[in-house]
């Protein structure tokens, strides 16, 4: 047990913990706290920029996960330090804001951490660095919104938004204009009166061809076949129920016991069955539907007399599957076949089911109201779709980010120079040990565009000062990649932009984490 475990009374120890009881404090939970963040800060610095590099994350039971995305490497790793574990949360919580930047925003809070470290070597206290730092992060703030474009956001700018964020994420550079033009077209489409309905837009991917092969569906891709192979594979101006049940027997909630002593009993029961299970079929047949979605079990019975009638079935679909379709098709979920209307029944100009290797995928498109559109994506392998669709994901949620939430700014690293130049200058009129901090900030906002320069080949300690030279003549500098190297130039003429909303959440979580880790001076820890 350690000596904090206990305490003196009457010359008698006076036990205060459990004795298996850890406890770190003063300099050494400060220390242990940091170094831990640092470290995972560290894991994904190298997955910045366009000439980032992946990870290949291997678990237990052998699966393997290869990607340069930050949040899902942090999800993936198996981390048990407390102080690290907030690292993670920063990456999810930009995740979940932003859907991009998680990277930024880790880097960012390892070096405020690493500067607050070098500030409490020099016995400046905790709470004047969390001060320092909650007043420099709002300065960035002021910063970022100055930076802002006055620029309309056009389908053209929103396109460079969208292929900024792929670059770089095993789209190939030749198929990210593409999808940028199609990640574009959908967040339009799903543009409405009340703003972008980000949940109408989903990316479902398919092996067997190559990324330029994305394609937008007005409509919902699911992963179902019909019910009965005699069904109909395509169905054109489409009637579309949707049930929540199980089209089956119903079974008693009640444990009982049937004696037949008979035939004809046997014969009556079998026929009831059979009447219940043709009820099903023919109350659908005559509401009219051309095809049903069904949350539950269809009987093969049910099927038959379906198909016979020229219905299709898909039973066991998915609740997010469900939900797009009724998003598509104007339908209503009902919870039983015979209390379908026809103000339940949806409508899509087509639903066909096509064959992909060994997999049978249903288009339901051209809805009555087509809210919901899929990015059918396409790529060599499962690696490969998998990095394809976190990063459709990752360029639909910034251009719904530039729409939503306060438009562009240069990116390449031209933002994170411009705020630490603002800041700094700023500095002056800051008194006390607090002007410390808000340096430390500051110098902080460098690693980015540093952690650009290394990541593309330049030396990092000449690139930031060239940055800060171009930065103070032309008022705009960034790293741009080029070729086997890297051009300090002005982002926004190459069309490199990001979304404001990206680093303000960057500079705000990671502010928010750091200053959380710095005040720390205590760490009890349970047997």
């Amino acid at each position: 047990m350690s000596q904090s475990g206990q305490r003196r009374m009457g010359g008698q120890p006076l036990f205060i913990l459990d004795e298996d009881t850890q406890r770190t404090h003063g300099k050494d939970a400060q220390s242990s706290n940091i170094a831990a963040g640092k470290a995972v800060s560290e894991s994904v610095r190298t997955t910045l920029g366009p000439r980032g590099m992946d990870k290949m994350l291997v678990s237990d039971s052998g699966d393997v996960v290869i990607t340069n995305d930050g949040a899902t490497i942090l999800e993936e790793m198996d981390i048990e330090h407390p102080a690290a574990q907030m690292i993670v949360e920063v990456a999810q919580t930009q995740e979940d804001e932003v859907g991009d930047g998680t990277t930024t925003a880790s880097v960012l809070t390892g070096q405020l951490l690493a500067k607050a470290e070098d500030l409490l070597d020099d016995d400046v206290h905790a709470t004047t660095i969390v001060e320092g730092y909650s007043q420099a992060a709002e300065l960035a703030q002021e910063a970022i919104d100055e930076e802002v474009l006055d620029d309309e956001l056009d389908d053209e700018i929103l396109e460079k938004v969208a292929e900024s964020s792929m670059t770089g994420k095993g789209t190939g550079d030749v198929a990210a204009h593409a999808l940028a033009e199609t990640v574009v077209e959908a967040v339009r489409h799903a543009d409405s009166d009340d703003g972008i309905v980000r949940d109408n837009i989903v990316v479902r991917t398919q092996t067997g061809s190559s990324s330029s092969a994305t394609d937008l569906i007005e409509g919902v891709v699911i992963e179902e076949e019909p019910v009965h192979e005699n069904m109909p594979r395509s169905v054109q101006d489409a009637a579309i129920g949707v049930v929540d049940a199980d089209l089956e027997v119903r079974e008693s909630n009640i444990d009982a016991e049937y004696n037949v002593s008979s035939v004809d009993q046997l014969n009556a029961a079998i026929e009831a069955e059979e009447s219940e299970l043709q009820g099903y079929a023919e109350d659908l047949v005559d509401t009219g539907v051309d095809v049903v979605f069904v949350t539950g079990d269809v009987d093969d019975r049910v099927a038959a007399h379906l198909a016979k009638a020229g219905v299709v079935a898909f039973d066991s679909v998915g609740d997010d599957d469900v939900q797009a379709i009724v998003n598509a098709t104007d339908a209503n979920r009902v919870g039983s076949v015979d209390t379908l209307e026809d103000e339940d029944i949806g409508a899509a100009d087509d639903v066909s089911v096509e064959k992909y290797g060994d997999d049978d995928l249903t288009f339901v498109t051209g809805g009555a109201t087509a809210e919901s559109v899929t990015v059918f994506a396409r790529g060599g392998t499962e690696h490969v779709t998998d990095e394809l669709e976190r990063a459709l994901n990752d360029a639909l949620d910034v251009v719904t980010a530039a729409l939503d939430k306060g438009g562009v700014v240069p990116g390449a690293g031209a933002t994170e120079i411009a705020v630490a130049d603002y800041v700094r200058s700023e500095t002056a009129g800051i008194e006390g040990r607090k002007q410390l901090a808000v340096e430390a900030f500051a110098d902080a906002l460098d690693v980015l565009p540093r952690t650009l320069a290394e990541n593309t080949g330049m030396d990092p300690i000449d690139a930031l000062v060239d940055l800060r030279s171009l930065h103070e003549q032309e008022g705009r500098a960034g790293i741009i990649s080029e070729g086997q190297t890297g051009v300090i130039d002005d982002p926004v003429d190459y069309g490199v932009l990001d979304p404001a909303a990206v680093k303000r959440e960057a500079v705000e979580s990671a502010t928010e984490a750091a200053t959380m880790i710095a005040r720390i001076d205590d760490v009890i820890s349970a047997s």
